[in-house]
């Protein structure tokens, strides 16, 4: 097992709990909002963290949305994975949409709102070419490699008789 990454965190709000895991083995650091916000169906709000970070050079920390909103209030990230780089100091704040058709979603001021991820970041150099080497897949883009079969006519997404008729053809 290696060592623990050190990340020096400076609350932003004096009364914000630091990020921290839920369980043992976890990959996030659970992150709060500061500020209650309801949000109506479609709605999205920037939600402040109330802390700001100092990354070691070669990482970046990535914010992630949590599954239990997603699966019970419809609750997404606009961009996700948002990304912290090493070199920024704000505070770090999500955009959460509510993707619920119906319902609004509330958040109270200390809700958990997403999942913070500290990874190893590699930097490259890029090479120009005229040409890229082959691969297997090529230029295969979205939906190249399977998962989903047209249905209709219709060749993308995710609609629900094409998952069945993937799954039974497994």
């Amino acid at each position: 097992m290696r060592n623990p990454v050190d990340v020096l965190i400076r609350r932003v709000d004096p009364e914000v709990p630091l990020p921290a895991y839920g369980h043992p083995g976890d990959a996030g650091a659970d992150l709060v909002t500061t500020e209650a916000a309801e949000l109506a169906p479609g709605e999205r709000a920037v939600l402040p963290t109330g802390v700001s970070i100092a990354l070691p050079e070669g990482y970046a920390a990535f914010v992630h949305p949590r599954s239990g909103l997603a699966a019970r209030l419809g609750v997404g990230m606009v961009n996700a994975p948002g990304t912290v780089d090493a070199g920024y100091r704000g505070e770090i704040k999500v955009i959460v949409v509510n993707l619920d058709p119906r319902d609004s979603v509330r958040f109270e001021r200390f809700d958990r709102i997403a999942q913070l991820v500290v990874q190893q970041v590699e930097k490259v150099r890029f090479h120009e070419v005229a040409e890229l080497p082959g691969s297997a897949r090529g230029e295969g883009g979205f939906g190249s490699t399977g998962g989903h079969s047209a249905v209709g006519g219709w060749t993308g997404g995710n609609q629900y008789a094409a998952v069945v008729s993937d799954r039974e053809g497994q």
